[in-house]
């Protein structure tokens, strides 16, 4: 890939700007906040400006909502000759991009599923992708050269390509970290309600739950609304869960021994059932993770 272009200097997009300058590939960082791109310059992920041609594949990293606009802004202004995306919703940019018109024959949804809890290009970290899914939403009419170059960025960036279908990719995502991450949030909320000798007994595992509570408010806002109905689905489930389990604990309060062993076995069912979900999740391997259930690239 001889040229890139990068618009949005965020954590994401800077990010993957510093590991196309590890392997070679100097990138155009165009952002709505000059200061946010030349912070980013200023790190080594490339240079601040619009290329005097268009480049050969053009990263969008912006948020769910403004994935359409953006791309058809610099597709009239023919920025690049392709173009991708990093939104981690799927359906609704593809749907809004044909809706205002744009040439989604250039254009390939992605994702690199990989992340952290702080936000701005002073986060960034070029490895960040190495040995992680990033998954490829190619359409039906999307040109071939268009899904190669997405590919290419993704194993530049030391991700692992995977092939998903849209509708696929979004409800994967709400179970995954959509509604994990609401989860975390409501969990760290209660933690208003705590006093200063409460939160002193804090440990390791209320930081473990919590940590992506501390993600960026709005941006989340924006993720949630884009992938609403998935997430919506997942946490409804969760919410039936959770009244089971609180109606076992009541239970387990009150002085009504004669509920108690039903009760302790929906509390122990409850919990035999999350280290068999945990384990379901795949296991690290020497190259990264061990994928299943998705169709990786070939």
């Amino acid at each position: 890939m001889p040229s890139a272009a990068v618009v949005g200097t965020g954590l994401i997009g800077t990010s993957i700007a510093l590991a196309l300058r590890g392997r070679g590939v100097t990138p155009f960082l165009l952002d709505q906040n000059p200061d946010a791109a030349h912070t980013a310059a200023g790190l080594g992920a490339g240079v601040v400006g619009v290329p005097r041609t268009p480049v050969d594949l053009a990263i969008l990293a912006v948020p769910p909502q403004h994935v359409a606009a953006t791309l058809r802004e610099h597709q009239l202004r023919r920025l690049a000759h392709d173009f991708t995306d990093v939104a981690s919703v799927k359906v609704r940019p593809l749907q809004e991009a044909a809706e205002l018109g744009c040439d989604v024959t250039r254009y390939v949804g992605g994702h690199p599923m990989a992340g952290r809890e702080q936000s701005g290009p002073l986060a960034a970290r070029g490895d960040l992708f190495h040995g992680r899914p990033w998954v490829l939403t190619p359409h039906a009419t999307v040109r071939e050269q268009a899904v190669g170059r997405a590919r290419e960025l993704a194993e530049l960036c030391g991700a692992e390509p995977v092939v998903m279908e849209h509708a696929e990719h979004d409800r994967a995502v709400a179970l995954t970290s959509h509604a994990p991450h609401v989860v975390a949030s409501l969990l760290a909320t209660r933690l208003l309600h705590g006093d200063e000798s409460q939160l002193r007994l804090a440990g390791q595992g209320l930081r473990d739950v919590t940590r992506i509570a501390g993600g960026d408010s709005e941006l989340w806002t924006d993720i949630l609304a884009s992938n609403a109905h998935a997430v919506a689905e997942v946490l409804a489930e969760f919410a039936l869960d959770l009244h089971d389990v609180v109606d076992a604990l009541r239970d387990l309060g009150t002085c009504a021994p004669a509920r108690h062993r039903t009760s302790r076995a929906h509390l122990t069912t409850a919990l035999v059932r999350g280290v068999q979900g945990r384990s379901r999740i795949p296991a690290r391997t020497a190259g990264g993770l061990r994928l299943s259930g998705v169709a990786a690239g070939s």
